[in-house]
């Protein structure tokens, strides 16, 4: 008999192979970790409260400082969610890809110690490994994941993705939003590979998640903003993509 938590993966792995983009809400992402581990989210707080200590993101081409970042790798084998955590290294994008800070490596803060090996976090890449396993299941995963804090105090304009609509060189990407303070804007588009508007939507609560197949569509996320000024405004995210390995 199929498991409540199997057949949430299954109906997401439909959704995700008919249109190469899912989104789901934080309610129904905490319902299904928990329906695999009922401590699935236990240290979620705390996990949550790690952007807060996040370096500034020094690559920024275009001189700005509203981003700050973390890093790390991990692998799995094909057809497991028993992925490892390997050797910290830098991030790279060719200028295909992100024409903006793209060509160079990237060397970045790598995550503390106890959130890389939380439960929170444990939860949502075994959660991509069940559900891209699924949709690609003689893959390993090359497995990079990304805490990104975009920050607005009213010097600088916010931007989620400052290189614009794209696509990451991966093979799908998970987006996960942690939380958001005093801010507006932030949505979320989808396109074709032509480039049309295909749907927008706002990750507005924690755990609302966004998938996408990154070889069919591009997206994209508009800039935040303040919603009371003179008060600081954030938009915190994981992302963590998965790229076939041999």
């Amino acid at each position: 008999m199929i498991s409540q938590y199997d057949s949430g993966i299954e109906e997401i792995c439909e959704s995700l192979s008919a249109k190469s983009y899912v989104q789901a809400s934080g309610e129904k992402v905490r319902e299904l970790l928990r329906r695999r581990d009922e401590n699935a989210l236990k240290d979620l707080d705390t996990f949550r409260s790690s952007w807060d200590r996040m370096p500034l993101d020094r690559y920024m081409a275009d001189g700005g400082r509203y981003r700050r970042r973390r890093h790390a790798t991990l692998s799995t084998p094909r057809a497991s969610n028993d992925y490892c955590v390997e050797a910290h290294q830098p991030h790279y994008q060719g200028l295909d890809y992100n024409s903006l800070n793209g060509g160079v490596a990237r060397h970045y803060e790598p995550f503390e110690d106890h959130v890389l090996s939380g439960d929170s976090m444990k939860s949502l890449i075994t959660l991509g490994c069940d559900i891209f396993g699924r949709l690609a299941p003689y893959s390993g995963w090359h497995i990079e994941a990304h805490q990104f804090r975009i920050e607005v105090n009213g010097e600088e304009v916010g931007k989620p993705t400052p290189e614009g609509v794209h696509r990451d060189g991966v093979t799908f990407v998970l987006m996960a939003m942690m939380g958001r303070s005093n801010a507006v804007g932030g949505e979320s588009t989808v396109f074709n590979l032509e480039k049309e508007e295909v749907e927008k939507f706002t990750m507005t609560d924690p755990l609302d998640l966004a998938l996408v197949n990154d070889e069919r569509v591009y997206h994209g996320v508009s800039p935040i903003g303040q919603l009371h000024s003179g008060q600081p405004a954030s938009r915190d995210v994981l992302v963590i993509t998965y790229r076939h390995k041999p």
